[in-house]
């Protein structure tokens, strides 16, 4: 009868602690299941309705009593903190927003895919994006995160926080917090992401964008100087081996840095060339005999380049490139073949145009009999130059400069009196360039 009775207090006492386990802020439901799911049913309904004032206080109730219930608790938790932050700029919804990120990190850190990794690169990102650019220490804690976040996702990585990452490190890099070979480091990895991304033969345009976007950053960070770069690659290409895809990334970085007469671009260029005789690879020995001033050699590889080409974008480079050595070889009629063959592939490429002005203007004294005649031509240059920075934006300043360069060398209208040509006129340029233009003066 009295172990009975023991047995029967032991199995009391361990209900009992049962009972206090479920209904503690660590389990699933919390401490009041009922509460739970009726806060979570109301909070969901405001947030499906985008109404996240009213959603804040049911939310609140599960974040803060039953943390552990469902991962929703945070990606509902993020999507109202982002929204009252926009509208009220109060920081106390930032704050609050990085604990919903380290409370998701406690509770779902291990989920396999929107876990630890995901939830840090969100937490970079958003830090970055609501403080980082006006705080530095919430920059540096914001680039802390998100380098955390590649360091576990590598390859499956979300490309905005790639770019984010290289948007922080470029703040960093200006306030003296990071170093230049960090800065190039991190730039060669994101490069690898880019290129040996398995998402790359899916969904390309998201990845092309962070390419777009880390050489625009890097390029304008003013630490791609040669000598730095020959360094950092030169480390990079004794431990690379045969690696193609290595030394492929090499020869692009070196090639956009323009330091394509180091010594270390021959020889990866000619190892990649004998390796791979591709597009790319007669590309890059093309660079290198530019760069020699070995102009038959060079035109000799970027028709190769060309012919094996099956990349648009590559190709509209290549067509340019080309233009570009015919213009200084004083071959103006081939030179806007080249540009004309460019356009055909993608007609807002600004640079073109460019081209074919220069081209242009480069021939104005060899048109016609008479000064006169040669002024004529600055009309259709000019016309190039103002279409390139209509198709392209980017080239805006480039073209402008054109302008003002050759507009001063129009005719007079004293001079156009005497041919019988108004301001406004059509004007008819004859010869291989056969374009017709609108007359106008020099003030």
């Amino acid at each position: 009868m009295y172990m009975k009775r023991v047995v029967m207090l032991i199995l009391g006492f361990t209900g009992l602690y049962g009972t206090v386990v479920a209904q503690s802020v660590e389990s699933r439901y919390g401490v009041d299941s009922v509460q739970t799911i009726q806060n979570a049913s109301i909070y969901t309904e405001f947030v499906k309705q985008k109404n996240y004032t009213d959603a804040l206080p049911a939310w609140r109730y599960v974040f803060t009593n039953a943390p552990a219930f469902q991962l929703l608790t945070y990606t509902r938790g993020e999507e109202i903190m982002t929204d009252l932050l926009q509208k009220t700029q109060n920081p106390a919804y930032l704050d609050t927003l990085m604990m919903v990120y380290d409370q998701w990190i406690k509770y779902f850190g291990d989920h396999q895919t929107l876990g630890k990794g995901f939830a840090l690169g969100k937490k970079g990102y958003n830090l970055y994006r609501f403080k980082g650019g006006e705080n530095i220490e919430a920059a540096k804690e914001a680039y802390r995160h998100l380098s955390d976040s590649y360091d576990h996702l590598r390859y499956k990585a979300a490309p905005p926080v790639v770019m984010a990452t290289m948007v922080a490190a470029d703040r960093l890099l200006k306030e003296g917090i990071i170093t230049k070979d960090e800065y190039i480091g991190l730039y060669i990895k994101f490069s690898d992401y880019v290129e040996k991304n398995p998402l790359k033969a899916t969904r390309p345009e998201p990845l092309a964008e962070v390419k777009s976007q880390i050489d625009a950053l890097f390029f304008n960070a003013g630490v791609a100087d040669c000598e730095a770069l020959v360094n950092f690659m030169t480390q990079k290409f004794e431990s690379s081996g045969d690696d193609m895809e290595v030394l492929k990334e090499i020869a692009r970085v070196l090639r956009r840095g323009e330091c394509t007469d180091a010594p270390l671009y021959a020889q990866v260029a000619e190892r990649l060339y004998q390796s791979e005789p591709t597009a790319e690879s007669a590309y890059n020995l093309a660079m290198l005999f530019l760069r020699r001033q070995e102009f038959d050699k060079t035109e000799g590889y970027l028709k190769e380049a060309i012919e094996k080409s099956t990349d648009d974008e590559a190709k509209v480079d290549y067509y340019l490139r080309m233009a570009q050595i015919k213009n200084g070889k004083q071959q103006y009629q081939e030179a806007r073949r080249f540009a004309l063959e460019a356009l055909k592939i993608n007609p807002d490429a600004g640079e073109a145009y460019i081209l074919i002005g220069n081209a242009y203007a480069a021939y104005s004294k060899n048109y016609g009999s008479d000064d006169f005649d040669h002024k004529m031509v600055f009309w259709v240059a000019v016309d190039k130059f103002q279409k390139a920075k209509q198709v392209d934006p980017s080239v805006s300043e480039k073209a402008n400069q054109l302008i003002n360069t050759y507009s001063p060398h129009f005719p007079s209208k004293d001079e156009a009196f005497f041919r019988d040509i108004h301001a406004g006129s059509a004007v008819k340029v004859g010869d291989w360039i056969n374009e017709t233009t609108t007359a106008r003066f020099r003030e």
